[in-house]
Protein backbone atom coordinates (compact mmCIF):
# COMPACT_ATOMS: atom_id res chain seq x y z
CA UNK A 1 0.00 0.00 0.00
CA UNK A 2 1.41 3.50 -0.42
CA UNK A 3 0.85 6.91 0.82
CA UNK A 4 0.14 10.14 -0.70
CA UNK A 5 2.24 12.66 0.63
CA UNK A 6 1.08 15.61 -1.74
CA UNK A 7 4.83 16.12 -2.09
CA UNK A 8 6.45 15.34 -5.74
CA UNK A 9 9.64 13.27 -6.20
CA UNK A 10 12.71 15.30 -6.45
CA UNK A 11 14.06 15.50 -9.45
CA UNK A 12 17.95 14.49 -10.25
CA UNK A 13 18.61 17.97 -10.66
CA UNK A 14 17.20 19.17 -7.80
CA UNK A 15 18.98 15.91 -6.16
CA UNK A 16 21.91 16.95 -7.46
CA UNK A 17 21.93 20.60 -6.12
CA UNK A 18 20.86 19.00 -2.68
CA UNK A 19 23.73 16.84 -2.57
CA UNK A 20 25.64 19.44 -3.86
CA UNK A 21 24.96 21.85 -1.19
CA UNK A 22 25.09 19.30 1.35
CA UNK A 23 28.86 17.68 0.03
CA UNK A 24 29.96 21.77 0.45
CA UNK A 25 28.87 22.27 4.20
CA UNK A 26 30.75 19.38 5.12
CA UNK A 27 33.86 20.54 3.04
CA UNK A 28 33.75 23.78 4.79
CA UNK A 29 33.18 21.91 8.04
CA UNK A 30 35.61 19.83 7.56
CA UNK A 31 38.77 22.57 6.29
CA UNK A 32 37.59 23.80 9.88
CA UNK A 33 38.27 20.85 11.69
CA UNK A 34 41.55 19.99 9.44
CA UNK A 35 42.87 23.37 10.84
CA UNK A 36 46.09 22.50 13.52
CA UNK A 37 45.99 24.81 16.38
CA UNK A 38 48.52 27.60 15.88
CA UNK A 39 50.59 28.00 18.89
CA UNK A 40 52.99 31.07 18.23
CA UNK A 41 56.46 31.21 19.65
CA UNK A 42 57.33 34.69 21.82
CA UNK A 43 59.67 36.87 19.99
CA UNK A 44 61.28 40.07 20.21
CA UNK A 45 63.21 42.31 18.16
CA UNK A 46 62.91 45.32 16.31
CA UNK A 47 59.33 44.88 14.92
CA UNK A 48 58.46 43.42 17.74
CA UNK A 49 58.80 46.39 19.77
CA UNK A 50 57.36 48.51 17.18
CA UNK A 51 54.44 46.24 17.48
CA UNK A 52 54.03 46.75 21.06
CA UNK A 53 54.59 50.50 21.01
CA UNK A 54 51.55 51.01 18.80
CA UNK A 55 49.79 48.11 21.66
CA UNK A 56 50.51 50.90 24.17
CA UNK A 57 49.62 53.99 22.14
CA UNK A 58 46.36 52.79 20.59
CA UNK A 59 44.87 51.05 23.65
CA UNK A 60 45.83 53.40 26.03
CA UNK A 61 44.04 55.93 23.14
CA UNK A 62 40.90 53.82 23.10
CA UNK A 63 40.39 53.09 27.26
CA UNK A 64 41.17 56.34 28.23
CA UNK A 65 39.67 58.78 25.87
CA UNK A 66 36.22 58.28 27.74
CA UNK A 67 37.72 59.34 30.35
CA UNK A 68 38.90 62.89 29.55
CA UNK A 69 37.31 65.86 30.33
CA UNK A 70 36.77 68.74 28.16
CA UNK A 71 34.84 72.08 29.42
CA UNK A 72 33.05 70.09 31.94
CA UNK A 73 31.95 67.29 29.92
CA UNK A 74 33.57 64.18 28.60
CA UNK A 75 36.00 65.25 25.58
CA UNK A 76 34.98 62.54 23.09
CA UNK A 77 31.16 61.63 23.42
CA UNK A 78 28.14 60.33 20.50
CA UNK A 79 25.12 61.18 22.41
CA UNK A 80 23.10 59.18 20.37
CA UNK A 81 20.07 60.01 22.27
CA UNK A 82 20.41 64.00 21.76
CA UNK A 83 21.95 63.17 18.44
CA UNK A 84 24.64 65.24 19.12
CA UNK A 85 28.78 64.31 19.15
CA UNK A 86 31.18 65.82 21.37
CA UNK A 87 34.73 65.85 19.69
CA UNK A 88 36.64 67.71 22.49
CA UNK A 89 35.97 71.25 20.85
CA UNK A 90 33.63 70.06 18.17
CA UNK A 91 29.82 69.37 18.39
CA UNK A 92 28.42 67.75 15.71
CA UNK A 93 25.32 67.06 14.49
CA UNK A 94 23.59 64.26 12.35
CA UNK A 95 23.65 67.36 9.54
CA UNK A 96 27.78 66.51 10.19
CA UNK A 97 27.21 63.66 8.51
CA UNK A 98 29.76 64.89 5.65
CA UNK A 99 32.39 65.16 8.04
CA UNK A 100 31.91 61.26 8.63
CA UNK A 101 32.10 60.54 4.80
CA UNK A 102 35.42 62.40 4.41
CA UNK A 103 37.02 60.49 7.47
CA UNK A 104 36.19 57.45 5.96
CA UNK A 105 37.94 58.46 2.59
CA UNK A 106 40.63 59.81 4.12
CA UNK A 107 41.09 56.45 6.00
CA UNK A 108 40.78 54.45 3.09
CA UNK A 109 42.82 56.65 0.77
CA UNK A 110 45.39 56.32 3.48
CA UNK A 111 45.47 52.48 3.38
CA UNK A 112 45.62 52.31 -0.59
CA UNK A 113 48.69 54.48 0.11
CA UNK A 114 50.36 52.55 3.03
CA UNK A 115 49.57 49.26 1.38
CA UNK A 116 51.29 50.20 -2.47
CA UNK A 117 54.18 51.40 -0.61
CA UNK A 118 54.55 48.59 2.77
CA UNK A 119 52.14 46.18 2.09
CA UNK A 120 49.74 45.18 5.29
CA UNK A 121 51.50 47.56 7.55
CA UNK A 122 47.78 47.95 8.92
CA UNK A 123 47.26 44.62 9.87
CA UNK A 124 50.40 43.88 10.94
CA UNK A 125 51.11 46.53 13.72
CA UNK A 126 47.44 48.53 14.37
CA UNK A 127 45.02 46.31 13.03
CA UNK A 128 42.48 45.55 16.38
CA UNK A 129 42.36 42.25 16.03
CA UNK A 130 46.60 41.89 15.92
CA UNK A 131 46.43 43.97 18.71
CA UNK A 132 44.26 41.98 20.87
CA UNK A 133 45.21 38.99 19.86
CA UNK A 134 48.64 40.14 21.12
CA UNK A 135 47.41 41.34 24.19
CA UNK A 136 45.45 37.93 24.66
CA UNK A 137 48.83 35.95 23.93
CA UNK A 138 50.90 37.52 26.46
CA UNK A 139 47.92 36.79 28.59
CA UNK A 140 48.13 33.11 27.68
CA UNK A 141 51.80 32.91 27.85
CA UNK A 142 52.14 34.16 31.85
CA UNK A 143 49.48 31.69 32.44
CA UNK A 144 50.73 28.72 30.75
CA UNK A 145 54.32 29.52 29.26
CA UNK A 146 55.55 29.66 26.00
CA UNK A 147 55.15 27.47 22.97
CA UNK A 148 56.28 24.43 23.87
CA UNK A 149 55.08 24.83 26.96
CA UNK A 150 51.82 25.30 25.94
CA UNK A 151 52.02 22.51 23.93
CA UNK A 152 52.84 20.01 26.48
CA UNK A 153 49.94 21.65 29.11
CA UNK A 154 47.28 20.97 26.04
CA UNK A 155 48.51 17.18 24.96
CA UNK A 156 48.96 16.71 29.13
CA UNK A 157 46.10 15.26 31.32
CA UNK A 158 43.35 17.10 33.41
CA UNK A 159 45.75 17.92 37.16
CA UNK A 160 45.17 20.57 39.31
CA UNK A 161 48.43 22.47 37.81
CA UNK A 162 46.21 22.56 34.19
CA UNK A 163 43.00 23.57 35.36
CA UNK A 164 44.52 26.52 37.59
CA UNK A 165 46.15 27.34 34.79
CA UNK A 166 43.60 27.19 32.07
CA UNK A 167 41.17 28.76 34.54
CA UNK A 168 43.04 31.69 35.05
CA UNK A 169 43.84 32.62 31.25
CA UNK A 170 40.33 32.56 31.19
CA UNK A 171 39.00 34.57 33.92
CA UNK A 172 42.08 37.30 32.86
CA UNK A 173 40.27 36.98 28.97
CA UNK A 174 36.65 37.39 30.38
CA UNK A 175 37.92 40.57 32.60
CA UNK A 176 39.59 42.28 29.58
CA UNK A 177 36.50 41.16 27.23
CA UNK A 178 33.94 42.83 29.73
CA UNK A 179 36.29 45.66 30.01
CA UNK A 180 36.68 46.52 26.39
CA UNK A 181 33.00 46.34 25.85
CA UNK A 182 32.07 48.61 28.56
CA UNK A 183 34.86 50.96 27.45
CA UNK A 184 33.00 51.00 24.04
CA UNK A 185 29.82 51.26 25.25
CA UNK A 186 31.50 54.06 26.99
CA UNK A 187 31.85 56.45 23.80
CA UNK A 188 28.00 56.27 23.75
CA UNK A 189 27.05 56.64 27.25
CA UNK A 190 28.43 59.18 29.76
CA UNK A 191 31.29 56.82 31.05
CA UNK A 192 30.89 57.86 34.50
CA UNK A 193 27.38 57.13 34.70
CA UNK A 194 27.86 53.78 33.28
CA UNK A 195 30.53 53.32 35.81
CA UNK A 196 28.07 54.56 38.82
CA UNK A 197 25.34 51.51 37.07
CA UNK A 198 28.57 49.35 36.85
CA UNK A 199 27.90 48.28 40.47
CA UNK A 200 24.34 47.97 40.53
CA UNK A 201 24.36 46.43 37.32
CA UNK A 202 22.08 48.98 36.76
CA UNK A 203 22.84 48.98 32.81
CA UNK A 204 19.99 49.40 30.25
CA UNK A 205 18.80 46.89 27.91
CA UNK A 206 21.01 48.30 25.23
CA UNK A 207 24.05 48.57 27.27
CA UNK A 208 24.16 45.18 28.35
CA UNK A 209 23.59 44.08 24.98
CA UNK A 210 26.79 45.76 23.75
CA UNK A 211 29.06 45.56 26.74
CA UNK A 212 28.39 41.59 26.64
CA UNK A 213 28.18 41.68 22.70
CA UNK A 214 31.64 43.70 22.15
CA UNK A 215 33.11 41.83 25.05
CA UNK A 216 32.54 38.39 23.46
CA UNK A 217 33.71 39.13 20.40
CA UNK A 218 36.37 40.33 21.73
CA UNK A 219 37.35 37.27 23.40
CA UNK A 220 36.11 35.13 21.24
CA UNK A 221 38.01 36.90 18.30
CA UNK A 222 41.28 37.54 19.85
CA UNK A 223 41.29 34.16 22.06
CA UNK A 224 40.46 31.51 19.78
CA UNK A 225 39.64 32.85 16.22
CA UNK A 226 42.78 34.62 16.04
CA UNK A 227 44.68 33.84 13.01
CA UNK A 228 40.98 32.60 11.02
CA UNK A 229 39.42 36.07 11.31
CA UNK A 230 42.67 37.36 9.21
CA UNK A 231 42.66 33.67 6.59
CA UNK A 232 39.14 33.30 6.47
CA UNK A 233 36.79 36.41 7.76
CA UNK A 234 38.80 40.13 6.57
CA UNK A 235 38.28 40.71 3.40
CA UNK A 236 41.75 42.68 2.64
CA UNK A 237 43.52 39.76 2.38
CA UNK A 238 41.87 38.71 -0.65
CA UNK A 239 41.98 41.98 -2.23
CA UNK A 240 45.26 42.69 -1.02
CA UNK A 241 47.29 41.71 -3.95
CA UNK A 242 45.13 44.63 -6.46
CA UNK A 243 47.34 47.20 -4.40
CA UNK A 244 50.66 45.22 -4.31
CA UNK A 245 53.39 45.82 -7.02
CA UNK A 246 56.83 44.82 -7.92
CA UNK A 247 57.77 47.85 -5.86
CA UNK A 248 56.11 47.53 -3.14
CA UNK A 249 57.68 46.64 0.33
CA UNK A 250 56.84 43.33 1.44
CA UNK A 251 57.77 40.20 3.94
CA UNK A 252 60.32 38.58 2.02
CA UNK A 253 62.92 35.53 1.89
CA UNK A 254 66.45 35.93 -0.12
CA UNK A 255 65.99 32.29 -1.69
CA UNK A 256 68.82 33.16 -3.69
CA UNK A 257 71.32 33.70 -0.50
CA UNK A 258 69.37 30.99 1.80
CA UNK A 259 68.89 28.12 -0.38
CA UNK A 260 69.86 25.19 -0.38
CA UNK A 261 68.91 24.80 3.04
CA UNK A 262 69.99 22.92 5.34
CA UNK A 263 70.77 22.36 9.68
CA UNK A 264 74.56 22.53 10.32
CA UNK A 265 76.76 23.67 13.21
CA UNK A 266 78.09 27.25 13.78
CA UNK A 267 81.77 26.40 12.56
CA UNK A 268 80.61 24.56 9.30
CA UNK A 269 82.02 26.70 6.35
CA UNK A 270 78.54 27.11 4.49
CA UNK A 271 79.75 27.35 1.21
CA UNK A 272 81.98 24.81 1.47
CA UNK A 273 79.30 22.68 2.62
CA UNK A 274 77.28 23.72 -0.73
CA UNK A 275 74.78 25.28 2.32
CA UNK A 276 72.73 28.85 1.66
CA UNK A 277 72.19 30.97 4.53
CA UNK A 278 68.87 29.25 5.91
CA UNK A 279 69.58 26.58 8.66
CA UNK A 280 66.48 25.21 8.22
CA UNK A 281 65.44 26.11 12.11
CA UNK A 282 62.22 26.45 11.47
CA UNK A 283 61.75 29.36 13.66
CA UNK A 284 60.41 32.22 11.38
CA UNK A 285 57.51 29.19 11.34
CA UNK A 286 56.99 29.02 14.73
CA UNK A 287 56.60 32.72 15.20
CA UNK A 288 53.99 33.38 12.29
CA UNK A 289 50.84 33.92 14.00
CA UNK A 290 49.19 32.52 10.83
CA UNK A 291 51.48 29.61 11.04
CA UNK A 292 52.97 29.98 7.52
CA UNK A 293 55.92 29.29 5.94
CA UNK A 294 57.58 33.18 4.49
CA UNK A 295 59.90 30.87 2.25
CA UNK A 296 57.67 29.47 0.21
CA UNK A 297 57.08 33.27 -0.84
CA UNK A 298 54.45 35.72 -0.82
CA UNK A 299 50.75 34.62 0.76
CA UNK A 300 47.78 36.24 1.04
CA UNK A 301 47.59 35.00 4.77
CA UNK A 302 50.79 36.74 5.54
CA UNK A 303 49.65 40.36 7.96
CA UNK A 304 53.31 41.54 7.68
CA UNK A 305 53.82 41.40 11.48
CA UNK A 306 57.76 40.91 10.72
CA UNK A 307 58.10 38.75 13.66
CA UNK A 308 59.61 36.57 11.08
CA UNK A 309 62.01 38.85 10.54
CA UNK A 310 62.80 39.65 14.05
CA UNK A 311 63.34 36.04 14.67
CA UNK A 312 65.45 34.87 11.42
CA UNK A 313 67.92 38.23 12.74
CA UNK A 314 68.48 36.74 16.14
CA UNK A 315 69.65 33.16 14.02
CA UNK A 316 72.16 34.85 11.78
CA UNK A 317 73.75 36.38 15.12
CA UNK A 318 74.38 33.61 16.83
CA UNK A 319 75.38 32.13 13.10
CA UNK A 320 77.38 35.21 12.77
CA UNK A 321 76.10 35.18 9.17
CA UNK A 322 74.63 38.68 8.11
CA UNK A 323 70.91 39.60 9.15
CA UNK A 324 68.09 40.02 6.23
CA UNK A 325 67.96 37.05 4.85
CA UNK A 326 64.15 37.43 5.71
CA UNK A 327 63.51 41.60 5.75
CA UNK A 328 61.23 43.78 3.82
CA UNK A 329 62.36 44.26 0.55
CA UNK A 330 60.46 44.43 -2.44
CA UNK A 331 60.24 41.72 -5.68
CA UNK A 332 62.03 44.19 -7.69
CA UNK A 333 64.80 44.81 -5.20
CA UNK A 334 65.47 41.11 -4.92
CA UNK A 335 65.49 40.06 -8.52
CA UNK A 336 67.75 43.08 -9.70
CA UNK A 337 69.79 43.17 -6.30
CA UNK A 338 68.76 47.27 -6.13
CA UNK A 339 70.28 49.48 -3.62
CA UNK A 340 68.38 51.12 -0.80
CA UNK A 341 68.43 54.09 -2.28
CA UNK A 342 67.55 52.79 -5.48
CA UNK A 343 64.80 51.46 -3.96
CA UNK A 344 63.72 54.47 -2.05
CA UNK A 345 63.54 56.14 -5.40
CA UNK A 346 60.97 53.49 -6.53
CA UNK A 347 58.76 54.64 -3.67
CA UNK A 348 57.43 57.51 -5.72
CA UNK A 349 55.78 56.23 -8.63
CA UNK A 350 52.34 57.31 -10.53
CA UNK A 351 49.74 54.98 -7.69
CA UNK A 352 51.73 56.38 -5.03
CA UNK A 353 51.80 59.82 -6.18
CA UNK A 354 47.82 59.95 -7.04
CA UNK A 355 47.28 57.99 -3.72
CA UNK A 356 49.15 60.70 -1.84
CA UNK A 357 47.75 63.58 -4.00
CA UNK A 358 44.09 62.73 -3.40
CA UNK A 359 45.21 62.03 0.73
CA UNK A 360 46.21 65.46 0.88
CA UNK A 361 43.81 67.18 -1.03
CA UNK A 362 40.99 65.35 0.96
CA UNK A 363 42.59 66.15 4.34
CA UNK A 364 42.98 69.53 3.78
CA UNK A 365 38.99 69.88 2.46
CA UNK A 366 38.16 67.99 5.44
CA UNK A 367 40.26 70.21 8.28
CA UNK A 368 39.03 73.67 6.37
CA UNK A 369 35.77 72.93 6.14
CA UNK A 370 36.17 71.97 9.84
CA UNK A 371 37.81 74.92 11.36
CA UNK A 372 36.68 77.66 8.78
CA UNK A 373 33.81 77.14 6.97
CA UNK A 374 31.75 74.88 9.15
CA UNK A 375 28.89 77.72 10.74
CA UNK A 376 28.75 77.74 14.60
CA UNK A 377 24.61 77.83 14.54
CA UNK A 378 22.86 75.26 12.31
CA UNK A 379 19.34 75.99 11.46
CA UNK A 380 16.47 73.52 10.33
CA UNK A 381 13.22 74.34 8.88
CA UNK A 382 10.40 72.06 9.03
CA UNK A 383 6.47 73.17 7.43
CA UNK A 384 3.55 72.05 9.61
CA UNK A 385 2.00 69.40 7.40
CA UNK A 386 -1.31 69.92 9.29
CA UNK A 387 -1.85 73.41 8.24
CA UNK A 388 -0.37 74.22 5.13
CA UNK A 389 -2.05 77.66 4.61
CA UNK A 390 -4.64 79.65 6.09
CA UNK A 391 -6.23 82.99 6.29
CA UNK A 392 -6.15 84.84 9.35
CA UNK A 393 -7.49 88.13 10.11
CA UNK A 394 -7.77 91.28 7.89
CA UNK A 395 -7.22 89.27 4.88
CA UNK A 396 -3.73 88.21 5.71
CA UNK A 397 -2.13 84.11 4.55
CA UNK A 398 -0.55 82.76 6.89
CA UNK A 399 1.88 79.29 6.91
CA UNK A 400 3.37 77.59 9.97
CA UNK A 401 6.74 76.52 10.31
CA UNK A 402 8.63 74.66 13.12
CA UNK A 403 12.80 75.70 13.60
CA UNK A 404 15.26 73.67 15.06
CA UNK A 405 18.04 75.73 15.93
CA UNK A 406 21.41 74.02 16.94
CA UNK A 407 23.96 75.81 18.93
CA UNK A 408 27.28 73.91 17.77
CA UNK A 409 29.62 75.98 19.73
CA UNK A 410 30.65 74.88 23.38
CA UNK A 411 29.14 78.70 24.34
CA UNK A 412 25.89 80.29 24.43
CA UNK A 413 24.14 82.29 21.65
CA UNK A 414 21.16 84.54 21.36
CA UNK A 415 19.40 85.04 17.90
CA UNK A 416 16.77 87.41 16.93
CA UNK A 417 14.34 85.47 13.62
CA UNK A 418 13.72 87.31 10.58
CA UNK A 419 12.00 86.58 7.61
CA UNK A 420 12.46 87.81 3.75
CA UNK A 421 11.76 86.90 0.29
CA UNK A 422 8.45 88.06 -0.54
CA UNK A 423 7.38 91.63 -0.75
CA UNK A 424 5.29 92.86 2.83
CA UNK A 425 6.51 89.03 4.55
CA UNK A 426 6.74 88.97 8.37
CA UNK A 427 6.09 87.04 11.60
CA UNK A 428 3.13 87.19 13.35
CA UNK A 429 4.70 88.24 16.49
CA UNK A 430 8.53 88.78 17.14
CA UNK A 431 11.01 85.78 17.81
CA UNK A 432 13.39 85.64 19.86
CA UNK A 433 15.89 83.48 21.61
CA UNK A 434 18.28 81.95 23.82
CA UNK A 435 19.67 78.81 23.05
CA UNK A 436 22.38 77.65 25.55
CA UNK A 437 26.00 75.41 24.69
CA UNK A 438 25.54 72.59 22.26
CA UNK A 439 22.00 72.93 22.76
CA UNK A 440 19.04 72.15 20.13
CA UNK A 441 16.04 73.93 20.15
CA UNK A 442 12.42 74.14 18.42
CA UNK A 443 10.49 77.01 18.11
CA UNK A 444 7.17 77.37 15.87
CA UNK A 445 6.53 80.41 13.94
CA UNK A 446 3.48 81.85 11.89
CA UNK A 447 4.82 83.81 8.98
CA UNK A 448 2.17 86.02 7.86
CA UNK A 449 1.75 88.18 3.92
CA UNK A 450 -0.57 90.73 3.61
CA UNK A 451 -3.59 90.36 1.14
CA UNK A 452 -2.98 92.69 -1.78
CA UNK A 453 0.67 90.74 -2.12
CA UNK A 454 -0.93 87.41 -2.28
CA UNK A 455 -3.01 88.81 -5.26
CA UNK A 456 -0.56 90.06 -6.88
CA UNK A 457 1.95 86.55 -6.59
CA UNK A 458 -0.86 84.15 -6.80
CA UNK A 459 -1.67 80.87 -5.73
CA UNK A 460 1.64 77.83 -5.77
CA UNK A 461 4.66 78.00 -3.40
CA UNK A 462 6.69 80.98 -3.63
CA UNK A 463 10.40 80.81 -2.36
CA UNK A 464 11.27 82.73 1.29
CA UNK A 465 14.29 82.48 3.80
CA UNK A 466 14.63 82.24 7.36
CA UNK A 467 17.94 84.41 8.86
CA UNK A 468 18.92 83.69 12.52
CA UNK A 469 21.78 87.15 13.42
CA UNK A 470 22.40 87.61 16.78
CA UNK A 471 25.95 86.93 19.02
CA UNK A 472 27.97 83.89 21.01
CA UNK A 473 27.89 85.41 24.81
CA UNK A 474 30.91 85.08 27.38
CA UNK A 475 30.68 83.58 30.19
CA UNK A 476 29.19 86.62 31.70
CA UNK A 477 26.53 87.26 29.37
CA UNK A 478 28.11 89.86 27.22
CA UNK A 479 28.04 89.48 23.40
CA UNK A 480 31.01 88.59 21.34
CA UNK A 481 31.55 86.98 17.76
CA UNK A 482 28.94 87.88 15.09
CA UNK A 483 27.05 84.96 14.01
CA UNK A 484 23.97 84.96 10.58
CA UNK A 485 22.63 82.04 9.22
CA UNK A 486 20.05 81.62 6.48
CA UNK A 487 18.05 79.11 6.04
CA UNK A 488 15.79 78.79 2.54
CA UNK A 489 11.82 77.83 2.62
CA UNK A 490 8.43 78.34 0.50
CA UNK A 491 5.43 79.83 1.34
CA UNK A 492 2.29 78.38 0.32
CA UNK A 493 -0.41 80.53 -1.14
CA UNK A 494 -3.99 78.39 -1.78
CA UNK A 495 -5.84 78.47 -4.87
Amino acid sequence: MSVDTGESPASPADQGKSNSGRETVIEIVSLYQAQKKIYPRAVSGLFARWRWGLVYFTQILFYGLPWLQWNDRQAVLFDLASRRFYIFGLVLYPQDFIYLTGLLLISAYALFLFTAVAGRLWCGFACPQTVYTEIFMWIEKQFEGDRQARIKLDASPWSFNKLWRKSGKQISWIALGLWTGFSFVGYFTPIKELWASAFTLGFGPWEWFWVLFYGFATYGNAGYMREQVCKYMCPYARFQSAMFDKDTLIISYDQERGEPRGSRGKKVDAKAAGLGSCIDCTLCVQVCPTGIDIRKGLQYECIGCAACVDVCDTVMDKMSYPRGLIRYDTQNGLAQHLSPAQKLRRIFRPRVLVYSTVLVLLSTALLSSLLFLRSPVKLDVVRDRGVLSRLVEDGYIENLYRLQVMNATEGAQRFELNVAGMEGIQLAKPVELDVAAAEARWVTVAVRVPPEVVARAGAGAHPIAFQLTGHALDKQGAQTKAIEVREKSTFVVPR
